[in-house]
């Protein structure tokens, strides 16, 4: 099973053409199981350039299964451990919401679709990050 990053969706949805939409393709070709979280989810709807394409984006957000977090307050603190991990290989990880995105795909132990080298950055400290390739 495959968490979908929000990098990899929004260049899907725009038409764009990458070796992540290419793989994404080929996902839903094969009919690979995939999923995202609410976070992505909502990365995805904040980017709705007006109200039709917001409607839309729900309606095709419906058809798709959400993975969560499963262990409540400690998987925030996994999260935090995440980042303090990757500082303690030297990597400074931007984006808050990428960390419970990498926890959501541990717990789940989904493999991980991106275009995002934050992903690639926690995974050289936590190898137990399946990156999709």
């Amino acid at each position: 099973m495959i968490l979908v990053d929000t990098s990899v969706l929004i260049d899907y949805l725009k038409g764009r053409r990458n070796r992540q939409v290419s793989l994404f393709d080929d996902i839903l070709e094969k009919k690979i199981p995939y999923g995202i979280n609410a976070y992505i989810y909502q990365e995805v709807l904040q980017g709705a350039g007006d109200i039709d394409e917001y409607d839309r984006l729900k309606e095709y957000f419906e058809t798709i299964p959400f993975y969560g977090l499963l262990h409540g307050q400690i998987s925030f603190e996994r999260a935090a451990f995440l980042y303090f991990t990757c500082r303690r290989y030297g990597i400074t990880v931007r984006s808050t919401i990428d960390l419970l995105i990498a926890e959501t795909a541990l717990e789940n132990d989904l493999y991980l679709l991106h275009k995002d080298k934050d992903f690639d950055n926690i995974s050289r400290a936590v190898p137990e990050l399946k990156i999709y390739r």
